[in-house]
């Protein structure tokens, strides 16, 4: 009896060690796994900085007074700073044209110089943006007068250091050197910049 007794006791001992088996009444903890996040990777270069640079192009002059008007080449040095907000950059900045168009015998476009501000989206090394501001025309025979302008452009970073690009701008400028005389202008420009 003693014997059977022992046997008993065993058996129980055993079965206590035994690992638990599908079909019994407490699953096992499984402790839940934390996956870190990883860190998101900036889009493009980055656009942080100032620049400086040449610009060349042509520009389309309207005015409302009857025969002045014209286009020709145009051209000149643009510089500015840009702020990278990670997809999104905004900068100021300012360009000087120098031209020769003319408009009539008397009348002759010789310079536009603006003070800008864009905004833009990155896209890969590219920044596709709107521009605006304040612009200012010297027309030989009428005067010089300020006005306003707007536009957009795409400019490609080619390396860290260089940029190419391209820009339209229309501009207004009212009652020019105190005349009754409104003067519009399209630009279309290539600019190269050098960003330090």
């Amino acid at each position: 009896m003693f014997r059977n007794a022992t046997l008993i006791a065993a058996a129980l001992s055993t079965s206590v060690a035994l690992p638990a088996f599908a079909g019994s009444p407490e699953p096992a903890v499984v402790e839940p796994t934390i996956i870190a996040a990883a860190p998101l990777a900036p889009v493009g270069p980055d656009w942080t900085g100032f620049y400086a640079g040449a610009q060349l192009g042509y520009a389309n002059v309207d005015t409302n007074a009857a025969g002045v008007d014209g286009d020709d080449m145009i051209g000149g040095l643009t510089a500015g700073y840009d702020w990278d907000l990670g997809n999104y950059v905004v900068g100021v900045g300012t360009d000087y044209d120098f031209s020769d168009i003319n408009l009539s015998p008397t009348n002759n476009l010789e310079s536009i110089w603006r003070l800008k501000v864009r905004s833009g989206v990155k896209i890969g090394n590219g920044l596709l943006y709107i521009s605006g501001g304040y612009a200012h025309v010297d027309v030989s025979g009428l005067g010089d007068e300020g006005g306003t302008f707007y536009g957009a452009g795409y400019e490609h970073m080619f390396t860290p250091n260089i940029s190419l690009g391209g820009e339209v701008l229309y501009h207004e400028f009212d009652n020019v050197g105190s005349t009754t005389t409104d003067v519009d202008a399209t630009t279309y420009q290539v600019r190269a910049t050098y960003r330090f």
